[in-house]
């Protein structure tokens, strides 16, 4: 298989691969959450695959790079991101704001990561418990495909690295409203000296990203990765990639976070200028960092289609300051963040 480089080909090989080999394995999970016992659960579980299909088929195009094992990597992204969103549902809808009953749901993205890891009772600071099985199901299907990784060993640090922001991340957005900056302030501080130059809330949206995970067990399926490479991934993804993903799921969820009161990064930036700004530097900085790995054009398509896919989106047209700044970047970033743009033709979003 050929790596896309050309958004059509791009698009092409999304809609045609990606796309139905993604909701063929979502479908098989929504039957597993039909069964769940507990009715809070199963709600949950089938409404964060309704309603978040999206972030499946999006972080799937990184199954690409799998080569003649795409299969393999899409059952793995689809999986893990189905675990993710099934999390956030759970701690979006939770009455205890407890950071233990969130930590531990969330040891099963890093169990997911760790073949042999012992069989945990991932709710067990919570009343709903009944799930008939269906988290260490998924649990356990990551599992299967990452033992088919040649030497795992050598990347399971950084794929646990990532993990591991992602759940703390989770942990401290999800606690008591005015607990969370000021934890999420702390997080921030013990990790300060080794970053770039970055502000809190940005440090916590590249922690909310999956994307480089994805991208590790995508490239190491097909061929093993030296720790160069491994590194470059990382540090190309987190925090630039990784960053501006997140950015721009914050910033065209503004108003509806406004309306609900919940917690945005894109709230803090001084102004609508600083904004722009520092969106433009994570662009500028996602668009350097991946020119050094293999399949350039590939991961600068999907730099550009990340703008394009969210920027195009129908909440922009509903806040007039977004869609002015989401044309300003556009335009700004060319060409094929301009397809992507007008197209609209890479997901269903």
């Amino acid at each position: 298989m050929n790596i896309p480089v050309s958004p059509w080909a791009l698009v092409l090989e999304t809609r045609l691969k990606v796309i139905p080999k993604v909701r063929g394995y979502l479908k098989r999970w929504k039957l597993r959450a039909q069964e769940i016992p507990s009715p809070e659960l199963r709600k949950q579980a089938l409404a964060s695959i309704e309603a978040k299909q999206f972030h499946c088929e999006g972080g799937a195009i990184y199954g690409l790079l799998a080569k003649r094992h795409w299969q393999n990597a899409i059952k793995f992204i689809v999986t893990y991101q189905t675990i993710s969103d099934y999390l956030d549902n759970l701690c979006d809808r939770s009455n205890s704001l407890d950071p233990e009953d969130f930590a531990a749901l969330h040891q099963s993205l890093l169990d997911a990561l760790t073949p042999g890891s012992q069989d945990t009772n991932y709710y067990r600071f919570r009343d709903d418990q009944a799930d008939g099985g269906y988290l260490q199901a998924l649990v356990r299907t990551c599992q299967e495909v990452i033992c088919q990784i040649p030497n795992y060993a050598a990347i399971a640090p950084t794929l646990h690295e990532l993990a591991d922001y992602y759940c703390n991340l989770q942990v401290h957005k999800h606690v008591k409203v005015e607990e969370r900056v000021p934890r999420l302030k702390m997080w921030f501080s013990s990790y300060q000296k080794k970053l770039p130059e970055l502000r809190w809330y940005e440090f916590s949206a590249c922690a909310g990203s999956t994307l480089g995970i994805f991208c590790l067990v995508a490239y190491a399926l097909d061929y093993q990765l030296s720790d160069e490479l491994t590194d470059q991934v990382k540090n190309s993804y987190f925090p630039w990639v990784q960053g501006l993903h997140i950015l721009l799921d914050y910033l065209i969820d503004q108003e509806e976070d406004r309306v609900n009161g919940d917690l945005n990064f894109c709230f803090y930036y001084r102004d609508r200028d600083d904004m722009l700004g520092r969106f433009k530097h994570f662009i500028q900085n996602a668009t350097k960092s991946v020119s050094q790995l293999p399949h350039t054009q590939f991961h600068q398509l999907i730099n550009q289609a990340l703008l394009g896919v969210y920027l195009s989106d129908k909440k922009v047209r509903r806040q007039q300051d977004v869609q002015d700044m989401a044309e300003q970047l556009i335009q700004w970033s060319g060409s094929s963040a301009s397809f992507f743009f007008r197209s609209r033709l890479l997901i269903s979003h």
